[in-house]
């Protein structure tokens, strides 16, 4: 990507985040989850686990915009879904430490003008390219990430606005840092869920309850000073903070509006609406194929589908969840790791969300498997990366003949990935300490090994079925 300038980020991390608590689930895990969308189609992922680190005396220096700060002495073993290319920084999107801590970094947000004018960005502070890295093999909670993070804002400032998602078994943080200094947080109820998608979110600020929201120290005072509360009665982040554009109208709250109207259906809301609620109770208990299907999501079943049979003007009215240019998709599932040390489950889809499916690994492990560290420049379907890539290629290219055979492909993969959880998380509740790390480590292998084969039969079988679509086919006309 070689050098970037501040302002092309803009484009370039536009994510949908989606946060459910414990009691929200229907299996009781607390729940993040992002896709990253980024400027170009192709843009190249890879994952890895980062090994534990001790005694070290080293310095991180970004790439990215030489943001530079002393590394820990010691940090935690975590997983890593980072840049093949690191010309540009690690950009180590989401992972779960071995404390079993969950971090989604991050969604793109952005401050007005007003704000901006009294605390700018800082030029070499804290930019996405760099949070994972700095922030996750250090915390042990979802609160001491907030707080680990908010540390670090006040110390080196933020070069940009960045929403950050934590979870543990007990809770789940979303945090906005907004400017080069102000940031809040809320602690996402247990009994509720919320949606977020590149506008300030945060709505009300309760600073008598540290125990559900942080802020930055002084942010009342900043506000306050510089006279930046448009309201007569209330103190809302995201007046203050927010914007509420033509382009949030169409780019960012209808992802918002249809997510809540999956899983609030009784709720008549409008998709442009700048005062849809960030957090909401759901009329059911969310399980992760709710989440996976809000991630693949098109506007399905509305005249909004860019692949649906609306008019070509409400097709390209709004953006949607899914996109071409989905760099990954993951949901970070955290069950309860006090009675089973496999608690943790990282749900990672490459390629266009809409056809390709997100795959369960076990975070309590040493590594995950090949196929998704090797990520080349050029296409070899050995890369998992690659592999996805070329299947959502296919799927859309004759979209309306391979909809429901893909749909069934992912179907089967799910109903696999259930049972064959279910079935480790029978023997790891009897196994601790390195003997479940190996355990699991050598189900991360087999659970890749059943996703590539189903893949590439699947992939086999549209490409068969494509060559009888060709328009370059003639049958003559035996009258002639």
């Amino acid at each position: 990507m070689g050098d970037i300038k501040m302002t092309d980020r803009i484009e370039l991390s536009a994510c949908t985040s989606i946060m459910v608590g414990k009691k929200a689930s229907m299996d009781g895990a607390t729940y993040i989850s992002r896709n990253e969308d980024r400027l170009n189609a192709i843009y190249r992922k890879r994952i890895i686990v980062q090994p534990a680190v001790s005694g070290r005396d080293a310095t991180y220096v970004s790439p990215y915009n030489k943001m530079t700060a002393p590394y820990p002495t010691s940090g935690y073993r975590y997983t890593s879904t980072l840049d093949a290319d690191q010309s540009t920084g690690p950009n180590e999107e989401d992972g779960f430490n071995e404390k079993n801590v969950g971090m989604s970094a991050t969604e793109s947000v952005y401050a007005n003008e007003k704000v901006l004018a009294f605390d700018p960005y800082v030029k070499n502070g804290l930019a996405e390219d760099s949070l994972a890295t700095l922030v996750l093999p250090y915390i042990n909670s979802a609160r001491d990430g907030v707080k680990y993070l908010g540390r670090l804002v006040a110390k080196y400032g933020s070069a940009e606005g960045n929403g950050l998602q934590f979870n543990d078994k007990d809770e789940v943080w979303y945090m906005e840092v907004v400017t080069g200094h102000q940031w809040v947080a809320v602690r996402i109820p247990d009994d509720c869920y919320a949606v977020a998608a590149n506008q300030v979110a945060i709505q009300d600020i309760d600073f008598n309850d540290p125990d559900n929201y942080m802020w930055a120290d002084g942010i009342q005072e900043f506000v306050s000073e510089h006279n930046l509360n448009p309201d007569f009665d209330r103190w809302d982040f995201r007046h203050i903070f927010g914007t509420d554009t033509e382009k949030d109208h169409h780019y960012n709250t209808p992802r918002v509006w249809f997510a809540q109207r999956y899983l609030n259906p009784s709720i008549e809301q409008d998709p442009e609406s700048a005062e849809l609620p960030f957090i909401r109770k759901a009329e059911k208990k969310i399980a992760v194929e709710d989440i996976q299907y809000l991630l693949k999501s098109h506007y399905n079943e509305t005249k909004y589908d860019p692949l649906g049979s609306g008019s070509e003007h409400d097709k390209k009215t709004y953006r949607a969840i899914s996109l071409s240019r989905t760099a990954n998709s993951h949901i970070l599932q955290m069950r309860d790791s006090d009675k089973n040390g496999a608690a943790g489950v990282e749900w990672t889809g490459f390629g266009i969300p809409s056809f390709c499916p997100q795959v369960p690994f076990f975070t309590n492990a040493n590594d995950i498997d090949e196929s998704y560290s090797y990520t080349p420049e050029k296409m070899d379907l050995k890369s998992a990366y690659w592999m996805y890539e070329a299947l959502a290629m296919v799927v859309e290219s004759h979209y309306k003949e391979f909809v429901e055979p893909n749909l069934d492909y992912q179907k089967a993969l799910s109903e696999w990935a259930r049972r064959r959880i279910a079935a480790v998380d029978e023997k790891a509740v009897k196994m601790t300490g390195d003997a479940l790390t190996d355990y699991l480590t050598e189900q991360n292998h087999e659970i890749v090994k059943h996703y590539n084969e189903e893949t590439m039969k699947h992939l086999a079988d549209l490409v068969t079925q494509g060559t009888e679509l060709s328009k370059l086919t003639f049958k003559m006309d035996p009258n002639l």
